[in-house]
């Protein structure tokens, strides 16, 4: 699947300077470099006012990055400033590197395809680090330049996250200012009306920027006030090229603050920066997470569904009664809305041999039936994921008694959401589901139920230790570097745990 977003984008012919090259130092430079780093410890009080520091971390040695954690376990206000180079590990291309959206465009080869599709991409283990930042109390924002959404679905809080150039998997409404989170890329860019409305009437617009689109002052205004908080700004995975996104973490120096820039490429603000960091970011995080001893939270994704259940009694027969009724599988953002993370539905009928099965395998979802008997029974659902989810299915059972309704339900969602989450972190794997949501309708009688899916599950410490990165992280009680082993690709995608 190619990248929607960066097809969507009017043309523009000038995006900067594209394909740099990616800098690794030799290690005995690198371990010159980090000494120099390791003797201003004592004195970061006084870091800004030293000539910026460029620490370079090659991906074949052990690094030491204690002084970015000593500045961040002192920071009293941090905030992070993200760009496409900590999604790279997701799957998803950045911009300006070596095969980047532009670099290829630039060269007359299209966009780039991801590996995965758009809106299956999880979280990196920066991602997830900084969730744990923020839930240790040490990160207070971030500014994140990326419309990708995974800040979002890591667990970032919606008040503590500004993004500054939109989110392809957010609607807006401009009337009433509700904001919608869809699971799925909304079809538009360049904040034009989309398919759905709001529940005020009004018809909801995308959130992403084209080109001379000037950035929303509703995100831009918290990201300039935060930026001046800070005492240390963290950017990650960022060009730093892009205006005027790329100039709001120097807002920080007017206070005295440090900026520290990590990214595998130069950026036209270096020289501005307290000391810079050519490395992975993954890599540099786990380090920090490390070194804080910080543990990196595992990732749960959840997927909601919906089944409507309608039926309408008739009379056929003076003696008996048939009915017709109506099996329908859906998005919780309506019946037109696409259902991504669902492959088929193959449906059962459980304790009636007589009725026969069925597979469902292109949406809409749907099976209609008539019956003559209206004697209760159970329909039993098994969810086929689509490729990139953790898990292949799951099951739910649907009651159905055409004379007596169900009870209605209303459980808080979010309640539901991290009970779930909270239960596949305990197996260590995905496939848990839980019910949300059921209410009846009259007439025709319909009965509409909210399912809640454990679809993916990450353990990212678990993922280090088997890939051998673990080694890779620099250990508190001394400064030896050690090769990785030759086998070990380190670009290689996060490995998901299997289902229960």
């Amino acid at each position: 699947m190619s990248l929607g977003f960066a097809e969507k984008l009017s043309y523009k012919e000038n995006v900067g300077s594209v394909g740099m090259s990616e800098i690794f130092d030799p290690p005995h430079v690198l371990q010159q470099k980090i000494n120099y780093i390791l003797l201003v410890d004592t004195y970061l009080d006084r870091l800004h006012d030293l000539d910026t520091i460029v620490l370079t971390i090659p991906s074949i040695v052990q690094w030491q990055i204690e002084n970015l954690a000593a500045l961040i376990r002192k920071s009293k206000h941090l905030v992070a400033f993200t760009g496409a180079g900590i999604s790279t590990s997701c799957g998803i291309p950045d911009f300006r590197g070596p095969k980047g959206v532009w670099t290829l465009q630039h060269e007359g080869k299209g966009v780039p395809e991801a590996s995965l599709p758009f809106h299956r991409a999880m979280p990196s283990i920066t991602h997830m680090a900084l969730v744990a930042l923020e839930k240790a109390g040490i990160l207070k924002f971030v500014i994140s330049q990326n419309v990708d959404s995974l800040h979002l679905r890591s667990g970032i809080p919606r008040e503590k996250i500004a993004e500054l150039h939109g989110n392809s998997f957010r609607e807006l409404c401009p009337s009433c200012g509700e904001e919608y989170l869809r699971d799925f890329e909304v079809e538009t860019i360049g904040m034009k009306q989309t398919s759905r409305h709001c529940k005020c009437g009004a018809r909801l617009k995308d959130t992403v920027l084209d080109w001379e689109d000037e950035l929303p002052l509703k995100e831009l205004n918290p990201a300039v006030e935060q930026c001046r908080m800070a005492d240390v700004v963290l950017c990650l995975g960022t060009s730093l090229q892009i205006t005027p996104a790329c100039d709001l973490p120097f807002q920080t120096l007017r206070g005295g603050g440090r900026v520290i820039i990590v990214n595998l490429q130069q950026t036209p603000k270096d020289k501005k920066a307290s000391f810079v960091i050519h490395g992975r970011v993954d890599k540099v995080i786990a380090g920090v997470m490390h070194d804080l001893n910080l543990q990196i939270p595992p990732y749960v994704r959840v997927d909601l569904f919906q089944i409507n259940l309608t039926y309408r009694q008739f009379p056929r027969f003076s003696d008996k009664k048939y009915v017709n009724w109506t099996l329908r599988v859906t998005s919780e953002h309506g019946k037109n809305a696409p259902l991504q993370f669902v492959k088929s539905v193959e449906v059962s009928f459980l304790d009636r041999p007589n009725l026969r099965a069925a597979i469902l395998l292109k949406q809409p979802f749907l099976l209609k039936r008539q019956l003559i008997s209206t004697r209760p029974f159970k329909i039993s659902l098994k969810i086929n994921f689509s490729d990139g989810c953790g898990c292949q299915s799951t099951k739910v059972e649907v009651p159905v008694n055409f004379q007596v309704l169900a009870d209605s339900i209303n459980h808080d969602k979010d309640d539901v959401i991290q009970k779930l989450k909270k239960t596949a972190v305990q197996d260590q794997c995905c496939g848990q589901i839980s019910l949300v949501e059921r209410k009846n309708l009259l007439p025709p009688t319909k009965e509409i139920s909210i399912h809640a899916i454990a679809t993916d599950f990450v353990a990212y410490n678990t993922y280090l230790a088997s890939t051998g990165l673990s080694e890779d992280i620099p250990k508190s009680s001394g400064y030896i570097m050690r090769r990785l082993k030759d086998n070990i690709n380190t670009e290689m995608p996060l490995k998901k745990l299997k289902c229960c």
